[in-house]
């Protein structure tokens, strides 16, 4: 196994999936507030025989929470668990990854295209307005935290769970919600870490790195979208022949409403890996 890359901080990892060697691997990266145990179900589920390498990133879950928090940085600590945890006979990789994960995954990308055998971005959100993200931090910032973990479930399905199935949002209360320091309870993510996260979303968004086969799937129930017009025009005249761009009709939580058509583009991937 190679050494971890140097100076970049470890993540906390979940790994489902065999553990042997000589198998299909995923790197699975979760989106803003998220964490990586999330992935766990579609692993179980939908992609038998592959091991799924899903960190939680910088200021989430059990990840270390101090800065910087910047796309950079998130993406060199998953430069960092792709050394730690995928043996070099093991790559390239595909990169399965949602919302705020997939500006990160792209950056990764840019950083590692030799270790990247492909994309599926999952309602990517990058180059957003400024206004709108900073509409939507403060917002975050102001009602940070809930009084019980009924109210941050309620809360959690007015952010676009409505569909989500029930037995999820009860995994996701006993894996991330914790104690507030004040009272009340609070997702296990730093606030800074947050709000800095919808500031790196407002800068110019990211290609992915030309011939590398990427999905790019956008959820059309997100208003406004978070895949942005321009971003799709970019892929459409500068990436047409690896990227397609696929249409589900969803609200933002695309890995947990259509788990299946996720996996099914990670696997038309993975078979295209050279092994």
């Amino acid at each position: 196994m190679p050494r971890p890359t140097a100076g970049a901080r470890a993540l906390h990892t979940h790994l489902f999936g065999p553990a042997t060697g000589g198998v299909p691997h995923v790197l699975a990266v979760h989106g803003l507030t998220g964490h990586g145990k999330r992935w766990e179900q579609l692993s179980l589920d939908h992609l038998p025989g592959v091991r799924v390498v899903a960190p939680d990133l910088l200021g989430h879950g059990r990840s270390p929470w101090e800065p910087p928090w910047r796309i950079d940085d998130h993406a060199a600590a998953l430069a960092e668990v792709l050394d730690r945890h995928v043996a070099a006979d093991d790559r390239p990789v595909v990169v399965l990854a949602h919302s705020y994960g997939s500006a990160v995954a792209l950056a990764l990308a840019e950083r590692r295209p030799a270790d990247i055998a492909g994309l599926v971005l999952l309602d990517p959100a990058q180059g957003l307005e400024p206004t709108f993200a900073g509409t939507v931090a403060e917002s975050a910032m102001t009602h940070w935290g809930n009084t019980d973990a009924e109210d941050a479930k309620a809360a959690k399905r007015m952010e676009g769970w409505g569909a989500v199935p029930a037995d999820i949002l009860e995994r996701e209360v006993a894996e991330h919600l914790i104690p507030a320091p004040g009272g009340g309870v609070r997702w296990r993510v730093s606030a800074p870490a947050a709000a800095t996260a919808w500031s790196e979303m407002t800068g110019a968004f990211r290609l992915p790195p030309p011939g590398v086969p990427t999905h790019v799937v956008v959820a059309d129930r997100v208003d406004p979208p978070f895949v942005r017009p321009e971003f799709l025009a970019a892929c459409a005249a500068d990436r047409a022949d690896s990227v397609t761009v696929h249409h589900v009709d969803t609200e933002h939580m695309v890995p947990f409403l259509v788990p299946e058509f996720c996996a099914e583009l990670v696997r038309e991937l993975l078979a295209r890996c050279p092994r």
